[in-house]
């Protein structure tokens, strides 16, 4: 998610998953039918039978791609999901935000063992909250005890809200600020808990290091030497461009909000980005594959640790999720009012696959969504 959720749903992104990744793991395999149809059209079918209002999702082998759509773009128009259309990809953000971060340990200019306090003096304090006993490490691996920000953030919390604030702008230091108003969830390095805090922090770390934002070393190491003409960081800006389909979110009092328009200046680092399937996949592919990180930083980033509340692992900025065939893939998911997506590669970045939803997602959703991508890992690794 980025921001990983919303009002009720907490850090949704990746939270409630323990149920949903495990049952994934152990859930229907992908045995052949009778019939001709499209398996990757059938389980795209099955994530729109849970109620989203579009699904759309892609596949890549080494040299195949497949797609599928079911829904509309759009309510009341009978509209398509767009083939390549873009859409808010949440906390799917939160890997490119590690991967800078791998990049610059690479190159010698932070530690993952460097403290916070050392690159933001004074910035996490209060309440409990000691930067200087926090690593970059614990940061990217959500084991800094850092609450999160998310039920601070009022749009997120009802239709009025969403509303009235929709094009607020937040600046990091701000939202790091309220945070700081809780405790943090335990001390750091003792446990494993979901904060997008914790990238809105290393956004910033980024910006202290390099002297450039956040937004612009994930376009000049990653966006622009991949070529993901469709992939950006929108900074303030609140409308989707080019072709897009429309967001929903289902708040306590209206259950059909149109949330496509949204500044997405709370969730930088953690979840403001904007791609599409095709540039998602081939972004995990590239990572996987090599062409991002050298392998020592790779392997940082997929040794993974127990994360206790997902029932899975979690490495820097990935999650580490088994196959119902055998083995594991990386990934994550991502969320961000109104559009949801799970991504997912092998470990040798041959094989990908992305799907997303627009409308709001419940278990059943996210549950079909992470079997879609499960079961296709599986299909094309024969």
């Amino acid at each position: 998610m980025h921001v990983s959720g919303t009002r009720r749903r907490g850090p949704l992104v990746l939270a409630g998953l323990a149920t949903v990744l495990l049952t994934a793991s152990i859930g229907p395999t992908a045995s052949a039918k009778p019939q001709r149809a499209d398996p990757l059209q059938q389980r795209v079918d099955a994530v729109y039978g849970t109620g989203a209002t579009g699904v759309f999702a892609e596949v890549t082998s080494p040299h195949t791609r497949d797609s599928a759509r079911a829904g509309t773009a759009e309510r009341g128009t009978g509209r398509p999901m767009r083939h390549n259309g873009r859409f808010r990809i949440g906390s799917a953000t939160k890997t490119f935000t590690a991967t800078v971060v791998l990049q610059l340990v690479g190159e010698g200019r932070i530690s993952l063992e460097d403290t916070v306090e050392r690159w933001l003096p004074g910035v996490v304090r209060g309440n409990g909250n000691d930067g200087g006993r926090i690593t970059v490490r614990q940061l990217l691996q959500h084991t800094s005890g850092i609450p999160d920000v998310t039920p601070e953030i009022p749009a997120m919390n009802s239709a009025d809200d969403y509303r009235a604030e929709r094009f607020r702008t937040y600046a990091p230091e701000e939202l790091v600020g309220l945070a700081m108003r809780h405790p943090p969830n335990f001390p750091p390095g003792a446990d494993w808990s979901y904060s997008n805090t914790n990238y809105i922090l290393a956004a910033m770390i980024i910006h202290k290091v390099t002297g450039r934002s956040w937004a612009q070393e994930v376009n000049d190491r990653i966006i622009r030497p991949l070529g993901l003409g469709e992939t950006s960081t929108p900074g303030t800006f609140p409308f989707i461009l080019g072709p897009h389909a429309h967001g929903y979110a289902a708040f306590a009092t209206d259950t059909s909000v149109d949330v496509t328009t949204l500044n997405p200046s709370m969730a930088v680092g953690s979840g403001s980005m904007i791609s599409t399937t095709q540039d998602l996949n081939r972004f995990y592919a590239a990572l996987l594959g090599g062409r991002l990180l050298a392998p020592a930083r790779l392997d940082e980033m997929t040794t993974t640790t127990p994360a206790p509340e997902l029932g899975v692992r979690y490495g820097l900025g990935l999650g580490e999720i088994p196959l119902s065939c055998g083995g594991s893939y990386f990934g994550h998911p991502g969320e961000l009012l109104g559009y949801h997506t799970w991504g997912g590669v092998t470990r040798d970045g041959t094989r990908t696959a992305v799907v997303y939803v627009t409308g709001d997602g419940d278990k059943d959703t996210q549950h079909a969504m992470s079997t879609l991508v499960d079961q296709e890992l599986c299909r094309t690794r024969s």
